[in-house]
């Protein structure tokens, strides 16, 4: 919200500079984001006229005026190309000498053979504005002559503040002076809204049929207004300092009650409402156009204004443009309401809107300023367009808010804050603040919050109230202590920063994305699975809990490849979301993918891209760190995201742990994806599970390896036929591995040959010949009767 510091010193004016009210606010918990002057560096501009103007003899886009407002009393020549120049139009005239933004000087100039003494001027030629269209129209009655900026108070500062979420209250010029008030010790001057008698019984029913969503509505017929009356220039000048541009009188009224109060309010023509006012909830097939032009339709459940023929406006967020006011209107029916901030969060962003009056409502609006803000803008409306106002027409319900009572204790003060607070200075400050003391006893207080506070509601909030406006400069400074025991730590857990570790020094980045993720992404990934779909989304693409962590990674890699990043190693360790019957199952997963080449590219690296069995060898290596990688297994499965033909399950002791694979062909080319990308995910339950370390003796004896190659069927998994040899070797068998693997030419195209080293030790002695070949004997016979295996 942007702010003029001198609408600001209307309502408080303290001793202090600019900059310390600034420091102020921003020690208060109020965030200011920028502070700018009104208008740029100048000097030597007046309020000139137009007395007369001609057209230039040479040039068909210039004219020639003949201005007045000269310090001398002269008219003078000035030539002038702005279209929108004419006779009788007061503007900004820079004489000859005058010092323009930039460091620009006027001199007396001839512009295509005809001089020019001084220049007219637009709004961004004095920085003063963004309107560049033409020359920038001052009020009919702009003395003539009278330097601009003493004119129009340009020597001052427009502060922007960012308000937090739960400080709405802040929201406008009265919020932000009630702070600098509390601050100084000084008094607030308070708007002033006398109540405005009814010169006319005309009324409109007014019924609230949405409970709690809308408490209070007030609303007022005002007779025979002149929209077509301007604005005053002091009017025009505050909405313009905050940001926002002069429409018509009755719309700037609105806007300047928004500003000033926090009060969002909406004015409809009378003629365009049939029959009375209803504040109900949209029904199906609703639609509305609203004043933007944009055509919505209604959402079931979203807030309206309606009237016997259907809906008038999105309630706290925008009116229609049916039954807006246009330069045929004569009369209006002006609304002010308080609307429950639930009813109104994230109805605005559902519809792509975002106006002023959501940005307050859905931060709470205080429920006893509806009746002050239509008062004072019936005042400001009268003196600007005239009219005869009948009664307000009020209507509550019994869901309006209450006062919180909220309870403090002396000693929470001094546990919370580390400081010793003396009675009379917390009802001072609580009571400046605006809470009221409901009851007192030994060490204890209740307050009421004033009705703007609605963020206040706990013990903790009023410590926060205290130490804000003690200082939190003033608050001791120390480290906390805390007597912990350090806790033991078992070997048979591993920690996750052991596997993180293992996988950065294996070339893998860390990478954390976010557990909101886009549902058509979701689907593609985990189409089996119904997300949890968020009720308020931050954005459309992040509308569902994640199911897996591998969509998050896929986009990362997207992320990087899009940046020149041909070579890419992910992992993340999280959690996922899946429903079940129990609720929402959270899940502590780890995920990671491979991409591009196997090694970085280098003269003594061979250009090789990665594969299924790169990606494999790596969780290989991870289980190693668990001292259990024999009590893992892996099997081929299938997985909707991955290719049917290279993908695989890990399994532990029979109980799944997730999958690897390469990301199925189909979802590649949908997520444009070059090359192919291998990725795993794996559950952290009982990888994270580890066998303590045991010493057992190491053989003094030699070894004894051999070797076999067995033709066996291509189909038979070689982890199966490994595990079957190793439970009919015996137990003098101490290694067991595959150094070759081969299919082609000279063997059955059915078959493939598996290369087997067998070693065997024995503890104590020295092992035979005929106790090996009596191994190997027993190893050959049960591979041929159980898998048809021949030596090769």
């Amino acid at each position: 919200m942007k702010v003029s510091e001198s609408w600001l010193r209307e309502w408080i004016n303290p001793d202090i500079s600019t900059h310390e009210v600034i420091d102020q606010l921003t020690m208060a918990g109020i965030e200011v984001d920028a502070a700018e002057p009104v208008a740029g560096a100048f000097s030597g501009v007046v309020v000139g006229q137009i007395v007369s103007i001609a057209p230039h003899p040479d040039a068909d886009k210039l004219r020639v005026c003949q201005v007045a407002g000269h310090p001398d009393g002269a008219e003078v020549q000035v030539v002038c190309g702005a279209p929108n120049a004419r006779a009788g139009l007061k503007v900004p005239f820079a004489t000859v000498g005058a010092q323009l933004p930039g460091d620009f000087k006027i001199k007396k100039a001839k512009l295509r053979g005809v001089e020019s003494f001084g220049m007219l001027c637009a709004q961004t030629e004095l920085e003063a504005g963004d309107d560049d269209d033409g020359l920038w129209e001052l009020v009919e009655d702009a003395p003539v002559g009278t330097d601009l900026r003493e004119y129009l108070n340009l020597d001052d500062t427009v502060i922007e503040v960012d308000i937090t979420p739960n400080r709405g209250d802040c929201l406008s010029v009265r919020g932000l002076a009630r702070e600098l008030g509390v601050i100084n010790r000084l008094p607030v001057t308070q708007v002033q809204a006398p109540q405005v008698p009814a010169v006319i019984d005309d009324t409109l029913p007014v019924t609230l049929e949405a409970g709690e969503a809308c408490s209070r509505y007030l609303g007022r017929i005002i007779r025979g207004v002149a929209v077509d009356a301007p604005s005053p220039l002091w009017l025009q000048e505050k909405l313009r300092r905050a940001g926002l541009r002069s429409i018509d009188a009755i719309v700037d009224v609105t806007n300047y009650v928004l500003l000033e109060l926090g009060q969002p309010m909406h004015a409809f023509d009378l003629a365009k409402i049939d029959g009375a006012v209803r504040v109900r909830e949209a029904r199906v097939g609703e639609r509305l156009t609203l004043l933007d032009e944009q055509d919505i339709e209604l959402s079931p459940g979203t807030l309206i204004i309606a009237d016997n023929r259907g809906p008038l406006a999105v309630a706290g967020i925008m009116g229609g443009l049916a039954s807006s006011v246009t330069a045929q209107t004569r009369d209006i029916f002006l609304e002010s309401a308080f609307f429950n901030p639930l009813a109104i969060a994230g109805r605005a962003r559902s519809y792509g809107l975002h106006t002023d009056s959501s940005h307050r409502f859905e931060r709470g609006v205080d429920y006893e300023l509806a009746r002050t803000a239509i008062e004072r803008a019936t005042g400001l409306l009268l003196e600007i367009v005239g009219g005869q106002p009948g009664p307000v027409i009020e209507q509550v319900n019994e869901h309006l808010p209450q006062p919180a009572a909220i309870e403090l204790r002396e000693e929470r003060i001094a546990s919370g804050l580390d400081i010793q607070m003396d009675a009379a200075t917390v009802e001072d400050i609580l009571g400046r603040l605006g809470f009221t003391e409901t009851a007192t006893s030994a060490g204890q207080w209740r307050f009421a919050a004033p009705s703007w506070r609605f963020d206040c509601s706990i013990e903790a909030d009023l410590l926060e109230e205290l130490a804000r406006i003690y200082g939190y400069n003033r608050l001791p400074t120390k480290v906390p202590g805390q007597s912990m025991d350090i806790k033991p730590h078992t070997e048979s857990r591993l920690k996750l920063g052991a596997l993180r570790r293992h996988l950065i020094s294996r070339g893998y980045q860390e990478v954390v994305t976010y557990s909101f993720i886009d549902p058509k992404l979701c689907a593609q990934f985990e189409p089996q699975i119904d997300p949890v779909v968020l009720q308020n989304p931050i954005s459309a693409d992040m509308g569902v809990m994640r199911t897996s962590l591998l969509p998050g990674l896929v986009s990362t890699l997207r992320y990087n490849l899009n940046r020149q990043q041909q070579r890419v190693r992910l992992f993340e360790s999280g959690q996922k979301f899946v429903p079940g019957s129990g609720g929402v199952a959270q899940e502590p997963t780890l995920a990671g993918l491979v991409y591009g080449p196997v090694a970085e590219e280098s003269w003594a690296n061979e250009s090789r891209a990665a594969d299924f069995f790169d990606l494999k060898g790596d969780i290989e290596a991870l289980l190693g760190l668990t001292g259990q990688a024999a009590r893992f297994d892996f099997q081929a499965a299938t997985h909707p995201a991955l290719h049917p033909g290279q993908t695989a399950q890990l399994l532990f002791e029979g109980e799944r742990l997730g999958v690897l694979g390469a990301l199925h062909p189909q979802l590649q080319d949908d997520l444009d994806l070059p090359e192919g990308v291998f990725a795993f995910e794996l559950s952290l339950k009982s990888l994270l599970s580890a066998r303590v370390p045991a010493f057992t003796p190491l053989s003094r004896f030699p070894a004894v390896r051999r070797d076999l190659a067995l033709l066996v069927g291509r189909d038979l998994p070689v982890s199966e036929l490994l595990a079957s040899i190793k439970n009919v070797a015996g137990e003098h068998l101490s290694d067991l591995k595959v150094f070759d693997l081969y299919m082609g030419k000279g063997i059955d195209p059915h078959r493939k040959s598996v290369a087997l080293g067998l070693t065997f030790q024995h503890p104590s002695r020295t092992l035979n010949d005929e106790e090996i070949n009596g191994f190997i004997e027993r190893v050959m016979d049960h591979v041929t009767q159980t898998y048809g295996a021949t030596l090769r």
